[in-house]
C-alpha cells in the first residue's frame, strides 16, 4: 500500500476519483494500484507526482509500506 501517497493526496485536496480522471483511468483501476493489486505503469507515477507532490521525490512518494 502507498501510506505516502494517500497522504500526499489528502494534504493537496485530491480524491482518488478526480486524480483517476485526471491521469486517464478507472477509479478502481486507481484504487487497485493504490493498494498494490496491481502496478503502476512509468506514465502514471510521472503524472500522479506531478498532479500530487512535484516537489518529492518519486522514491519518497511511492514508497511501499
Amino acid at each position: 500500500m502507498y501510506r505516502v501517497l494517500k497522504g500526499e493526496m489528502v494534504k493537496a485536496d485530491i480524491s482518488i476519483h478526480d486524480l483517476a480522471m485526471k491521469i486517464g483511468i478507472t477509479e478502481r483501476s486507481l484504487r487497485n494500484k493504490i493498494n498494490g493489486v496491481t502496478a503502476f505503469t512509468w506514465t502514471e507515477v510521472l503524472k500522479i507526482r506531478s498532479i500530487v507532490s512535484p516537489d518529492m521525490s518519486l522514491e519518497d512518494l511511492f514508497e511501499v509500506a
